[in-house]
């Protein structure tokens, strides 16, 4: 995750710094760890 990009969250794998990113925007991002906050999820 990095900060500096208003309205997006561009999201990498540590283990790879030069890799590829994804970018989330930012409400999405916050709905995603807000779901993961909530607690156990069935798959």
């Amino acid at each position: 995750m990095a900060d500096g990009f208003p309205g997006a969250v561009p999201v990498r794998d540590s283990k790879v710094p030069n890799g590829p990113a994804l970018c989330f925007a930012d409400g999405s991002w916050a709905a995603f760890i807000g779901e993961l906050k909530a607690g156990p999820h069935r798959i």
